[in-house]
């Protein structure tokens, strides 16, 4: 992994209600609306980083406003 890439993040697809704030924040626009519906009837953001070309820089920026607190960012 390079020195400016140190994170990653798992979004929980039935806590999100797909306000899609996270999109909007995202540096690196590594987030997505995804095609699969969740138990509430939402389509949820989802993470579409690579992890063979990971851009998530751990900056937490989606977790921060994620008002579903659905987001977790892991710094590695």
């Amino acid at each position: 992994m390079a020195d400016k890439n140190k994170g990653r993040i798992k979004i929980n697809s039935e806590l999100c209600k797909g306000c899609y704030l996270c999109i909007s924040v995202c540096p690196k626009h590594i987030i997505a609306v995804s095609e699969t519906l969740n138990h509430q009837g939402y389509y949820p953001s989802k993470s579409t980083d690579s992890s063979d070309d990971p851009k998530c820089t751990g900056c937490a920026m989606c977790a921060t406003i994620c008002p579903d607190v659905a987001i977790e960012v892991y710094r590695d």
